[in-house]
């Protein structure tokens, strides 16, 4: 802290200044505090179980005043116009817990090391080696190690690596069955598919990085600017970027081109937080004349060793020569930096420009180490499949144990053991993958070919039947569910209230107040071509006052209307992102005089640290009182609603100017915001506040309407802030201010002093002027989404950074919390105990939307990670609040571990890929400020409102459809097996192969592949039926349609047909057993066609088709193939009647048994169809 002291007397020069960066300190001291308010939300069933650390919070104020800016100079207290008058620094406030990986003393640190360099890019030698390259890099593989990493990958799976064994077995001559292609070639066929695709994959991976990484910049150079890739930005580099553009690296903030060295940054790509943050530009540099001057400067830079807490950073600059005029005289200068200093990558600039010195590139950033590194995700339905193979292994060694045993163990029976192991590993189909991979494929293309959900790509093809199977599902709020789109719904002034549809009559209501009271435009206009005189109020017609009223006293409507607007543009930390037009314009100019100014009506732009200030400024400015000019010790508003209408908004406005005397700003323990100002028109002071209505309702005046409506606006969603006046007589304010210099100098409990100097001559007896609704706008359709997901049995985890009132104002808009539903607040814990107590009261509640901060979050992870997940698990929705992004991918990894469900995480911005990567199923919304997000999912959609489609529809196709036909390839490859066994048993236990060379080739391709692969086109149920009944998804979860059951239930179908085709096939041809092959695979490829049609619930002429093609294909090759089949026997009519007898024994008994279960026990859908 004394190096920030010392820091702030440096640029200010006063005690005042020292003192305002004191208590910038002390909000620093509450990182495991509550996160800073705007405002409450009032739910008519709240439960809340906080604890406060009270020797914390002794240490700082709930309200204290700034009276001199945070890093400015004694010019600028008077001229300069700088951001904020008490702009919360991004580390105000605590976000990260000192035991988080993320942050605090247990940060993870990288690799890096900590880095001293030159400050003049002219000083630096550019090692490239000495630091990593500035490159975006979400591909799995390189040139290397793509053919290790895929071969790994495929052969850690049972399944193929049992493929790989009996292929290689094959090179033994005394162990080779058939022809060697007939082994190898599927083998080598799956894999050359899977590097095929994996390669496409990573392809495409690559070239979504290199546009990234080709992102134009400039770079300053002693001969001017360049413009070079992002990639080539390097540590040590001046880098000058513009108003919305991406930070592409973490760099330390030189200058800006605001004279106050200020600029705002939009953090929400990094840690999701949607309030801007202000940066403060080093002051040395910003005081040079221009950016050329910062290559006179030699110095050095110093900067930590890169860890992964966006909060913190240490530093310094030390300039050794080179500052201009008489500040060369106190060189060298050494100046200490701390996160304020800094602009991370990924941030976004939100105003003006600025340059930049590159302290950390790469994998050294702070957004690259809090992001995962890529994974193989592996889906379900693959791991049943690879339990299943193991199955069929241990069913093909009994098989080949049995009829060694059989036979009598003779000879070599090893060797035959190994035969008998080889001649029936079709039990286990290599054809599998091969259909399992290629119906993904075409899941994927149906995806992304879908019209209702425009845009989406599949990332990975790899795991499009997870879809079907989530039961988590995680997703932030930010860009995710709103669209970070703040706005003024509704304002209730007791008898009143307005919309945002009933603004006209509000703008009606301030021009009557304010026409007998402020020269209207006409007025100015006629007095500006006169005699260009100072036109005073006297002068224009005014009353002189515009208090008339203010007190208890009833007043009009349009009276009350006024002052709530008056109040709502007064009592805010905004400003106007564009200099105003007062004074520069030369008309208006000769209309100013000390108490009523003129500017031109213009446009106007805005920047604060929450949006929902900007909504209501924006409100203001649409009723017609517009923020004209803020600077740190005044505030004008231009009053634009007495420009008449047949100017269209255009011309010349009054405006009043008010002298802000104190700001008392958000706390986390306040919960309120008030501000002193005095009117520079009639020298009344004010003082004015907002706050949420739990602290306001015992500072204003009784009233019998206020609980009512706030309860109303929140069960709407909305964010309310309840608004009060008191008007201050000259006497009072003296005393007040006496006490309340006398309370800031207090050495012990100074917080408590000025908090209750505050209360005693301000908070109290209040005038309610009225409550204001603010809403976050929702992305289309969200409500219906979540409404959806729910009643699929999906419970929704709301992971954000936000704090705890917005995340419970969107949870309740969103209808993530049922109208009935209790919501359980737990906030502020701190220790074991705490966390054990707060427990135990949620064990209590059976059903509620549990709402929990990030540092409490951690506190239960830390002591109680099973008993937390526990409780967690079992209720319908849950909302994190102050999340970094670590923890949203530690809450993923814990429920994965804890329940063994699918998790689904969405997410739009950079600080959700780690949580995205993480779930079993990451999708990425493509949102305003860029695709991280979305390059580095698995699907990548437009909107939120598609996941119900992505999910219901194509996540229920995929999913049924792939465990159809997994399963109907197992039985094809059971049912030749079993005839195999049959076979073997009946000549003596020999080890010859019953079907050999292109029929055994044939039999999993062309006869039947295109007929058993057309499944991927069947659907139970239809499209409507399936977004109209979202309970029928909760049936997926369960993962029936590929258990164990239906597993042995095929594998007794292939018993009974394989056993049926072979018996009877040498029953009935016994005198012609030279014919028996033909006559056995032709019963067995006519069998496997009639399956087929049985499976398919809906035709699709594509079915038709195939298992037609592959009929007449079957039927000529009778003709081309004469080595395996007699055609003049063929043709026989008992071939033909006989053909027909064993393949309707071995498939009309299933067609009845499916039509009895049809009648006595239909599936679910069955009643909707």
């Amino acid at each position: 802290m004394s190096k920030r002291r010392t820091l702030a007397s440096r640029l200010g020069g006063t005690g005042a200044a020292s003192h305002g960066y004191e208590e910038i300190e002390a909000q620093r001291t509450q990182r495991a505090a509550q996160p800073v308010t705007a405002e409450s939300i009032p739910l008519q069933r709240l439960s809340i179980h906080s604890r406060k650390n009270s020797d914390e919070s002794a240490g700082m104020s709930s309200t204290f005043s700034v009276d001199t800016p945070l890093m400015a100079t004694a010019a600028d207290l008077d001229e300069q116009r700088i951001s904020m008058p008490s702009m919360e620094l991004e580390g105000a406030a605590g976000r990260i817990p000192a035991n988080e990986s993320g942050g605090g003393g247990g940060r993870k640190r990288g690799s890096g090391k900590a880095r001293t360099e030159p400050l003049n890019p002219l000083d630096n030698t550019f090692k490239r080696s000495k630091y990593p390259a500035n490159v975006v890099s979400n591909n799995k593989y390189n040139i290397i190690t793509f053919l290790p990493i895929v071969l790994f990958e495929q052969f850690k799976f049972f399944f193929n690596l049992y493929f790989l064994l009996v292929a290689l077995s094959q090179f033994v001559p005394q162990l080779r069955i058939g022809y060697l292609f007939t082994y190898v070639g599927p083998l080598v066929f799956v894999l050359a598919v899977t590097m095929a695709k994996e390669w496409h994959d990573d392809h495409a991976r690559k070239k979504r990085d290199k546009e990234a990484n080709s992102q134009r910049y400039t770079r300053l150079d002693v001969d001017g600017p360049v413009v070079v890739p992002s990639a080539k930005i390097r540590v040590g580099d001046l880098v000058r970027i513009e108003k919305n553009q991406r930070v592409p690296a973490d760099m330390l903030l030189l200058r800006t081109t605001e004279s106050s060295g200020a600029c705002f940054v939009r953090t929400d790509q990094l840690d999701g937080e949607t309030d801007w943050k202000l940066r403060i530009a080093v002051p040395p540099t910003q005081k040079l004349r221009d950016n050329a001057d910062l290559f006179q400067l030699h110095g050095s830079v110093y900067a930590d060793a890169p860890h992964k807490d966006i909060y913190d950073f240490v530093g310094t600059l030390t300039i050794d020569s080179g500052l201009p005029g008489a500040e060369a005289e106190t060189l060298p200068v050494t100046v200490p930096l701390g996160a304020e200093n800094t602009l991370w990558a990924n941030t976004t600039l939100a105003s003006g420009s600025a340059v930049g010195y590159v302290i950390y590139t790469g994998r050294d950033t702070r957004a690259a180490m809090n992001t995962g590194h890529a994974k193989t995700k592996v889906g379900i339905l693959d791991s049943e499949v690879n339990r299943l193979s193991k199955i069929l292994f241990v069913v093909t060694l009994a098989l080949s144990l049995a009829m060694v045993a059989l036979d009598g163990f003779k000879a070599v029976w090893y060797v035959t053991l190994f035969r008998f192991l080889i001649l029936l590993s079709s039990i286990i189909p290599i054809s599998l993958r091969v259909n399992l991979d290629m119906g993904k494929s075409f899941y994927s293309m149906t995806i992304e070919r879908d019209a209702e959900i425009a845009g989406s790509v599949v990332r990975n093809s790899m795991i499009p039947e997870e879809l079907g199977r989530i039961e988590y599902c995680l997703t932030d709020k930010t860009g995710t569910l709103t669209r970070n789109e703040m706005e003024l719904k509704r304002i209730h002034m007791g008898v009143m209230a307005y919309t945002l549809e009933t603004s006209d009559e509000v703008t009606r209501h301030v021009r009557a107040n304010l026409k007998d009271r402020i020269p209207t435009s006409e007025t100015l206009n006629s007095a500006s071509g006169a005699a260009q005189q100072p036109v005073s109020l006297a002068d224009a017609g005014g009353v002189g006052s515009l208090a008339v009223g203010h007190g208890k006293a009833r007043r009009d409507m349009p009276q009350r209307v006024f002052d709530m607007v008056e109040s709502l543009a007064l009592c805010h930390n905004v400003t106007p992102a564009e200099e105003s037009a007062m004074d520069n314009d030369a008309d208006a100019a000769s209309l100013h005089d000390a108490r009523l100014g003129v500017a031109v009506a213009r446009p106007m732009a805005y920047q604060a640290s929450s949006p929902d200030e900007v909504a209501i400024v924006k409100w203001t400015e649409l009723v017609g009182v517009v923020l004209a000019e803020r600077t740190l010790t005044s505030i004008t508003l231009r009053l634009d609603a007495l420009i008449p209408e047949t100017q269209d908004g255009h011309g010349v406005a009054p405006t009043l100017t008010y002298d802000i005397l104190h700001v008392f700003p958000f706390t986390s323990e306040s919960k309120r915001m008030g501000v002193v100002v005095r009117s520079r028109l009639t020298g009344d002071i004010y003082f004015v506040q907002k706050g949420a209505d739990a602290v306001m309702t015992r500072i204003v005046q009784f009233n019998d309407w206020l609980d009512e409506e706030c309860g109303n606006m929140a069960r709407d969603g909305l964010r309310t802030l309840v608004v009060g006046r008191k008007r201050i007589s000259k006497d009072t304010y003296a005393r007040f201010e006496a006490a309340y210099q006398r309370a800031k100098v207090t050495v012990v409990g100074r917080a408590d002093a000025m908090q209750s100097v505050v209360a005693e001559y301000l908070e109290n007896d209040l005038e309610l002027l009225g409550l204001t609704g603010v809403e976050d706008r929702l992305q289309d359709n969200v409500r219906a989404t979540l409404e959806l997901l729910g009643n699929a049995g999906i419970k929704v985890w709301m992971l954000t950074g936000d704090k705890v009132e917005t995340a419970t104002c969107v949870a309740v808009s969103a209808r993530l919390v049922r109208r009935d539903q209790l919501v359980h607040v737990i906030s502020g814990l701190r220790t074991a105990h705490e966390v054990s107590d707060a427990l135990e009261t949620l064990r209590t509640l059976s059903d509620c939307c549990l709402i929990i901060d990030g540092d409490s979050l951690q506190v239960t992870l830390d002591f109680f990670r099973d008993e937390f997940v526990q409780v967690a698990s079992t209720l319908s929705a849950v909302v994190c609040c102050r999340c970094s992004p670590t923890q949203k991918a530690d809450i993923v990894r814990l429920i994965q571990r804890f329940t063994r469900k699918r998790v689904l995480a969405v997410g739009d911005g950079g600080n959700d890929v780690s949580m995205i990567q993480a779930a079993n199923v990451g999708v990425g919304l493509v949102g305003k400020e860029g695709k991280q997000a979305s390059l580095a999912a698995d699907f990548s959609i437009n909107q939120f409102s598609y996941l119900a489609r992505l999910l219901l529809w194509h996540g229920r196709n995929s999913y049924k459809r792939s465990a159809k036909l997994a399963q109907f390839v197992i039985h094809r490859g059971l049912i030749i097996s079993i005839m195999q066994v049959v076979f073997s048993a009946l000549f003596y236990f020999a080890p010859i192969a019953l079907f050999q060379g292109l029929l055994l080739v044939g039999y999993t391709t062309v006869y039947t592949m295109a007929p058993v692969f057309s499944l991927v086109l069947d659907r139970d149920i239809s499209e409507d039926i399936a977004m109209l009944y979202p309970e029928l998804y909760a049936e997926l979860t369960k993962g029936r349609s590929l258990s164990y059951k239906t597993f042995f239930t095929w594998l007794l179908i292939s018993i009974y047909q394989g056993g049926a085709l072979m018996m009877i096939a040498l029953w009935l041809f016994d005198t012609e057993f030279i014919h028996v092959v033909s006559i056995a695979f032709t019963g067995l490829v006519l069998n496997e066609l009639l399956m087929v049609a049985l499976e398919i619930r809906t035709w699709h002429r594509w079915m038709i088709w195939s298992i037609l093609g592959s009929l007449a294909i079957y039927v000529a090759s009778i003709w081309v193939l004469p080595a395996y089949f007699d055609v003049s026997f063929i043709v026989s009519a008992p071939f033909v009647w006989k053909t027909v007898v064993i393949t309707a024994v071995s498939s009309v008994p299933l067609y009845i048994i499916k039509a009895i279960r049809r009648i006595y026990a239909p599936p679910a859908y069955a009643k909707l169809t």
